[in-house]
């Protein structure tokens, strides 16, 4: 069998899996009740916000990527490169957006395939050394209820125990950086697949070459900053959701509710991320009391008016490039470093 077919059949257990658990035990009439009587003008800045945030990515990538002659790539060429590769991730299988995210720059920017991937996989790193701070601080400052038990264990206790862990993945995320060799040579003593190590190793790698054109302290300091601007933005837009839904969670709990869907969104699913998006959100809003079909009503509502806008941008985005959809959906995989 195919390692497509194989990657497909998983994501689709996955879906199906988290779906049920979602909709377990819960009240269709009352989810679609509380989805009605959202406050639809919160509603409405909620998605905007989660909109923005494609747009905020726009002077991080410009800052990450040149063109191969050392200019710098216009925004707009930028833009449909994003566009289209998310709009690709949210109607395409096995998560083709990135490289076809590649594709498109290269073929709207005289920026190579190859340099484009690697400013990608340097995103990455900021992604996930941003979401690892701000799930620090969420941790410290959502306001975890005192009731809120898992197995007769407190949850603000267990959060508060684990506030540790973030912090620790960030130094290490900064000591990889640093010593990458280092790194490797713990990576081949610590764990016995070889085929592993040598993947982590490529990934090193890949982290190394991405940030090989941040040639100054102002460049990394750029790419750190809108990093933060997006994922602030990103949590925003969720915590102006819960407005719209009377849901009573504070900021903190939008950050770290955020983290947890970025964790969980790497785990395989069908396209649109459909099942784990929502049990993440659910899982979240159920430890600070929130009745479970408000939360899901919330899940859905949110998930679903967010989807169209970078769906149907991306399309759009999409007609202005030398790229067909069709051709879109042949793109290979990319690399597994999620």
């Amino acid at each position: 069998m195919k390692t497509k077919t194989i990657a497909g059949l998983i994501g689709a257990i996955v879906t199906i899996a988290l779906l049920s658990w979602v909709l377990k035990d819960v009240a269709f009439a009352d989810v679609w009740q509380s989805a009605r009587q959202a406050n639809w003008l919160y509603l409405s800045i909620a998605v905007a916000l989660a909109t923005l945030s494609f747009a905020v990515r726009v002077p991080r990538w410009q800052i990450l990527l040149h063109n191969d002659d050392g200019t710098t790539i216009p925004p707009l060429p930028l833009w449909h490169g994003i566009a289209i590769g998310f709009m690709a991730n949210n109607l395409i299988p096995f998560r083709a957006g990135e490289v076809l995210r590649a594709i498109a720059i290269n073929r709207l920017a005289k920026a190579g395939v190859a340099s484009a991937l690697s400013s990608l996989v340097a995103e990455r790193l900021f992604d996930g050394i941003t979401i690892i701070a701000l799930m620090f601080v969420g941790l410290l400052t959502a306001g975890i209820p005192a009731t809120a038990e898992i197995n007769g264990f407190p949850v603000a206790t267990l959060a508060g125990r684990l506030a540790i862990a973030p912090a620790i993945l960030l130094l290490a995320c900064i000591a990889t950086l640093a010593f990458p060799e280092l790194a490797k040579r713990i990576v081949r003593a610590v764990i016995p697949s070889p085929k592993f190590v040598e993947r982590l190793s490529q990934f090193i790698d890949g982290i190394r070459a991405g940030l090989g054109a941040l040639t100054s302290p102002t460049r990394v300091l750029g790419a750190a900053g809108w990093s933060i601007v997006h994922w602030l933005n990103n949590a925003l837009a969720f915590y102006v959701a819960f407005k719209a839904f009377g849901i009573d969670v504070s900021f903190g709990g939008a950050l770290l509710m955020q983290s947890l869907l970025v964790v969980l969104i790497a785990v395989p699913s069908t396209p649109g991320y459909f099942g784990v998006f929502e049990s993440g959100i659910k899982a979240v809003l159920i430890v600070f009391g929130v009745d479970a079909n408000t939360a899901v009503a919330y899940a859905l509502t949110f998930h679903i008016t967010t989807f169209i806008p970078i769906t149907v941008l991306g399309l759009w985005s999409l007609s202005r490039t030398p790229i067909t959809l069709t051709a879109a959906s042949e793109a290979p995989s990319p690399p597994a470093s999620r």
